[in-house]
């Protein structure tokens, strides 16, 4: 068995996601299961090299994950060889200066979603690595969740006839922080305060409206055009720290999406709103012949033939228990982890030459129709998705 090592320098993987998603539960599992398979007679074997600014929290992670390389020096990281991949996972507005010096080093690279603040930006990206020759991908996680397979599945099947409609529904609590006597909660929030803060590159209209582009895309159809309505609900939040300060990002978005299919979506994106559905996404398929609810892992059906009748009558309970005519899907298939899963594609796209579409220019449209979500919401309007350039 011959053996590739393939170098990953992997910045900014000291956050929750970089840590437990694309280091230990990615990389570093490939590794424990001695490599990722080509063929019978050659595998790959990652080797992260981690890099950030924080010395100490990169000598813990590097030990976590079984002694791994680190640096604070990223200009020595990229002008070593044997590391041949860049992966960045820093804060948006930290990404594109980074990856513009990894594409002029001549490395392939990899980036969490969004790559950049706006469009043009994010265009450029992919024109660079296009002419440095380098090849290039982007996170898009939610595609390889066990729900959403699922849900292609039912789609490739034909199972819901003509696809009428999508209805996304998706957020969680987020607490403020902050001593109660102050006007917090008390409770740690579970993101960082930089998702707050407009000018540090923060709102969910720029993080979430990148997933569903590509979401939508991928399963309906390409997005035509975007009706978004904003909002900052939570006025006041306390940073790491535990001090105040004025949320000036939006933490809630709420959007219809017209398809060049003809199907109708809606999304509703919130950190202010409390769980009462499946899960943290749900996503509801409605056509011709039946519909489905798809969570980040399960996935229920109802067909037109099993769809009850209701008729609307406020004065007395009603007579269906709505929820029992459901029909949870089967685990025919065991899904793996959606980061790992398109960490082994990027991975067999690099060492050799795999088919892998999700590109910088995804990346691109992904941050299109969130500037495009944004402007919807300052001019209170409809506003065109028009095609990007290659």
């Amino acid at each position: 068995m011959t053996t590739h090592t393939i170098g990953i320098i992997m910045n900014g993987v000291t956050g929750r996601m970089g840590t437990h998603q694309h280091l230990m539960r990615s990389l570093v599992a490939i590794r424990n299961e001695g490599g990722l398979r080509l063929n019978d007679r050659e595998a790959i074997l990652p080797e992260p090299v981690l890099v950030g600014r924080n010395a100490d929290k990169l000598a813990a992670l590097a030990a976590q994950a079984g002694g791994v390389r680190w640096t604070t020096d990223l200009d020595s990281a990229l002008a070593d060889a044997a590391n041949t991949v860049y992966f960045d996972a820093q804060l948006t507005r930290l990404r594109v200066p980074a990856v513009e010096k990894a594409i002029a080093a001549g490395k392939h690279v990899y980036c969490e979603k969004p790559t950049a603040t706006n469009t043009e930006d994010a265009l450029n990206l992919y024109r660079r690595a296009v002419a440095a020759g380098v090849k290039h991908g982007v996170v898009q996680d939610k595609l390889w969740l066990p729900g959403l397979r699922k849900l292609k599945q039912l789609i490739d099947s034909g199972f819901f006839g003509e696809i009428l409609s999508v209805r996304g529904e998706f957020g969680y609590w987020v607490f403020t922080g902050g001593d109660p006597s102050e006007g917090g909660d008390g409770m740690p929030p579970q993101r960082p305060s930089w998702n707050y803060r407009q000018e540090e590159g923060g709102g969910i209209i720029v993080d979430m409206l990148c997933h569903w582009r590509y979401v939508l895309d991928n399963l309906f159809g390409n997005v035509q055009a975007v009706s978004c309505l904003g909002a900052t609900h939570v006025k006041r939040r306390w940073d790491e720290g535990g001090k105040p300060y004025e949320s000036t990002a939006d933490d809630a978005a709420y959007a219809t999406f017209q398809l060049e299919s003809g199907i109708i979506a809606q999304f509703n994106s919130s950190w202010c709103v409390r769980v009462r559905r499946d899960d943290l996404l749900t996503l509801q398929v409605d056509g011709t012949k039946g519909s489905a609810v798809a969570g980040l892992r399960d996935c229920v059906i109802q067909p037109a033939v099993l769809t009850p009748r209701p008729v609307w009558n406020p004065d007395i309970p009603s007579p269906i228990r709505y929820t029992d005519g459901w029909t949870t899907v089967p685990p025919n298939i065991a899904f793996d982890n959606a980061f790992k899963a398109q960490w082994e594609l990027f991975l067999r796209h690099v060492a050799a030459d795999a088919p892998f579409p999700w590109d910088l220019h995804e990346a691109a449209k992904g941050v299109q129709l969130a500037e495009c979500g944004l402007r919807s919401w300052r001019e209170r309007a409809w506003v065109a998705v028009p095609e990007l350039p290659r």
